[in-house]
């Protein structure tokens, strides 16, 4: 299966970068949708050629781009590791519309089903909450809306951070309540990022890539918890916003979501509000990517039974 997208191209986003965007064509004559792909933190998007080869073979146009910070995209306010001078989270949703209102304008009479990892899966809820006409679906896997009272603590830690160093400077404490806390919990750890999958050959291009495992910004941090606490708020659940089906996935032993428990307590939170259609599950010996996980090729065919079902009428 193939390990590059197709295309590579820059679009220029309103907020100002000038985003790195992979495309990968529907290689079925009968096209069923368009996937958009938000990636996590510190990786970038063309870790995710091997899902799009896959999604592409069974009819789907798949669009991925780096955000700010991260991989080839360039924005003035935002070097490496860095979201934006200021309104981080605004600039990063805006720059998600501008890659949706692209693949639509193509695929004009296509549905977009919006999927999201770690990161990208807090990215994906938020643009979803705030936008839930612009999609048919979500799918937001192996992100933890469940910070809680531990969350406040870190986003004291970071305010502090910003006043002795500025909102630019690395952050020195959210890795280590973080990626180095994560890494502890993995019994007989070979490296630092064991705890994303259990094969070994995964874990190495993660560690070997040089657009990977770099410490975020104090000020991108802070838009991470800013997302986090967005979705764990009950008011931003809208009525809108409930017709939309989501794809929850977490891992057994992903310590980024508590092990899962994140993402089940995600699922319960959207079927309490109202959610008609909530699809939740857990791999139980599954680590943080799923995509990169030893059972990956089930859970890629899970997930495209999924958007098949959500894209065929009924």
């Amino acid at each position: 299966m193939a390990d590059t997208f197709a295309t590579q191209t820059a679009l220029k986003s309103p907020s100002g970068a000038d985003l790195n965007l992979y495309y990968q064509p529907a290689a079925s004559n009968h096209e069923r949708g368009i996937i958009q792909i938000n990636h996590g933190l510190a990786e970038h998007a063309a870790r995710y050629a091997r899902f799009a080869a896959f999604l592409a073979k069974r009819g789907f146009h798949v669009y991925a781009h780096d955000h700010r910070g991260h991989g080839y995209t360039r924005a003035a306010d935002a070097p490496s590791g860095v979201f934006s001078a200021k309104n981080g989270v605004e600039q990063v949703l805006q720059d998600v519309a501008a890659v949706q209102e692209q693949a639509q304008k193509i695929h004009s009479s296509l549905p977009l089903i919006m999927f999201g990892h770690s990161m990208g899966g807090l990215i994906t809820l938020n643009h979803a909450l705030r936008h839930p006409q612009n999609i048919r679906a979500a799918a937001v896997w192996n992100a933890n809306f469940s910070a809680g009272f531990l969350g406040r603590i870190a986003q004291a830690f970071l305010a502090y951070e910003r006043m002795r160093l500025g909102s630019d400077a690395i952050s020195n404490i959210l890795p280590r309540l973080t990626f180095r806390d994560w890494a502890k919990k993995v019994k007989n750890g070979r490296t630092m990022f064991d705890w994303l999958s259990r094969d070994p050959a995964e874990v190495e291009k993660y560690v070997n890539d040089p657009l990977c495992g770099w410490d975020a910004s104090v000020g991108m941090w802070e838009s991470v918890f800013d997302m986090i606490f967005y979705g764990a708020n009950d008011r931003n659940y809208t009525v809108d916003a409930r017709s939309i089906p989501f794809h929850l996935v977490g891992g057994g032993q992903d310590p980024a979501t508590d092990n899962g428990r994140a993402v089940t307590d995600l699922a319960k939170r959207m079927r309490r509000l109202g959610f008609a259609d909530v699809t939740g599950r857990i791999y139980e010996d599954t680590r943080h990517e799923s995509l990169n996980e030893i059972n990956r090729d089930g859970i890629m065919e899970d997930f495209s039974a999924w958007a098949n079902r959500i894209l065929t009428p009924s």
